[in-house]
């Protein structure tokens, strides 16, 4: 095998090595919460980025209405939730 050969393998070897630790990860991850911020529905408990808990009460295109309190709403993006309850 010629230099080039070996060169190339090792460039193919370091591609496949940054694609499973780096890039597929964070596909992953992307698609789990474009899946979770298409499925919120009024009354879900969530958290957001933030670390604040509520209760949603209502959901729109871009935002929620979160409850954090009683009778205490505040409006935050969708993208701004961490996860679900």
């Amino acid at each position: 095998m010629s230099s080039s050969t070996i060169s190339m393998f090792y460039l193919l070897f370091l591609f496949g090595i940054f694609y499973f630790l780096l890039i597929r990860p964070q596909q992953q991850r992307t698609k789990r919460h474009r899946e979770l911020v298409l499925g919120l529905r009024d009354g879900d408990k969530v958290v957001t980025v933030g670390g604040i808990y509520g209760t949603i009460k209502q959901v729109t295109d871009d935002t929620i209405s979160l409850e954090i309190a009683d009778k205490v709403i505040v409006v935050f993006s969708k993208a701004s939730v961490a996860r679900r309850l």
